[in-house]
């Protein structure tokens, strides 16, 4: 998985860079042709469009955002399929909204999609839908989609490419400012080092691309935090002749449907409430251990068999989410009942936040 910022593909104006778009495409087409599978999510439609309707100041922000989307992702793809026409490969869009993903039917539709055209002349180019992911549609940036789509494929690794070269001890233009070269995504520390702030002309920054690296690491996905405006990064960080990026190792593997469950934002319809000795017994990382009912205090809510449910303990802490094996009507009949069926199985369960 390869994310690419407004911020590496524009330039100070805040229009496409084509040499910069056209080295990205060369670093593609080179690992397309090694037999990489390569999934684009790319930016920059919005900045695409700027030079081609300069006037639209009168207009208020959202719908100009809609315009320019709307216009620039046409051009964006030409763009890119120019490039990569070189290479005899042909570009395939995919325009997304995380409606797309919230519902375990759909997410699956968007999965066979996205396996369906990993073929060795295609190249998926995944993009934010801005002209219609408004309000509770839209993603933080497209950092947030990357890691979706990253966990949703069980990618090997995931690119996060920006305008400079990591995840810095202080300000890019301070003198004292150092790379951090690799970082265990348990480690909140790092925190101290990053600015809240956003780019200047996309809607993420570097804190946002540390937690969407965190998060896709503790999901079983080795994250790399790279200057996408270095000639030549991702080839160099994958032959290993270049040390300027930040490496977010890989903690324990998960299966693909926990990690739908940890990027799933559908709102549980249910809290289940349980004990202390469950909230033991689910936080001891030695052993595996599923949800049952002899440990279930409270049941708060209806709900069936499948749907996303909420664990809670006794103080109404979280505690973890999974996936109900039956539904509240059988829930409650076996609460805190000894030798009955999972609630949630350890297949479907997460714990802690992700």
């Amino acid at each position: 998985m390869i994310k690419v910022g407004t911020n590496v593909l524009t330039k100070t104006d805040g229009r496409l860079d084509l040499t910069i778009i056209s080295n990205l495409v060369d670093q593609i087409a080179f690992l397309k042709a090694s037999g990489t599978e390569v999934i684009l999510v790319s930016s920059g439609a919005v900045g695409a469009a700027r030079s081609l309707l300069p006037d639209l100041d009168q207009l208020n922000k959202v719908v100009r955002r809609q315009l320019l989307s709307s216009v620039g992702q046409i051009r964006l793809l030409n763009v890119y399929q120019t490039f990569f026409a070189n290479y005899d490969l042909f570009c395939a869009q995919v325009l997304a909204t995380k409606e797309d993903f919230r519902d375990r039917q759909h997410y699956l539709n968007m999965k066979e999609c996205l396996l369906a055209l990993q073929r060795p002349d295609l190249i998926p180019i995944v993009n934010e839908n801005d002209v219609i992911a408004i309000d509770e549609l839209m993603f933080t940036d497209n950092d947030e989609l990357a890691a979706w789509v990253a966990s949703m494929l069980s990618a090997d690794a995931l690119f996060i490419l920006t305008n400079v070269d990591g995840i810095l001890t202080g300000h890019p233009e301070a003198p004292d400012s150092t790379l951090i070269p690799e970082i265990d995504p348990n480690d909140e520390h790092i925190l101290k080092y990053i600015a809240p702030s956003t780019s200047s002309f996309g809607r993420g920054g570097m804190a946002t691309k540390f937690h969407t690296a965190q998060k896709v690491a503790r999901l079983g996905i080795t994250t790399f935090i790279a200057n996408g405006k270095r000639n030549n990064t991702i080839v160099d960080i994958l032959q290993g002749t270049t040390s300027t990026f930040t490496k977010v190792m890989a903690s324990t593997d998960k299966s693909n449907i926990k990690k739908w469950i940890a990027f799933s934002e559908n709102p549980a319809p249910a809290w289940i409430i349980i004990n202390e000795g469950a909230e033991r017994a689910l936080r001891n990382i030695q052993t595996v251990n599923s949800l049952l009912p002899v440990g279930i205090l409270e049941i708060r809510g209806d709900f069936q068999k499948g749907d996303l449910l909420e664990i809670y303990n006794l103080s109404e802490d979280f505690v973890g989410r999974g996936l109900a094996q039956y539904d509240s009507t059988q829930a409650n009949k076996w609460l805190g009942q000894k030798d009955q069926k999972p609630l949630i199985h350890y297949d479907h369960l997460l714990i802690g936040k992700y």
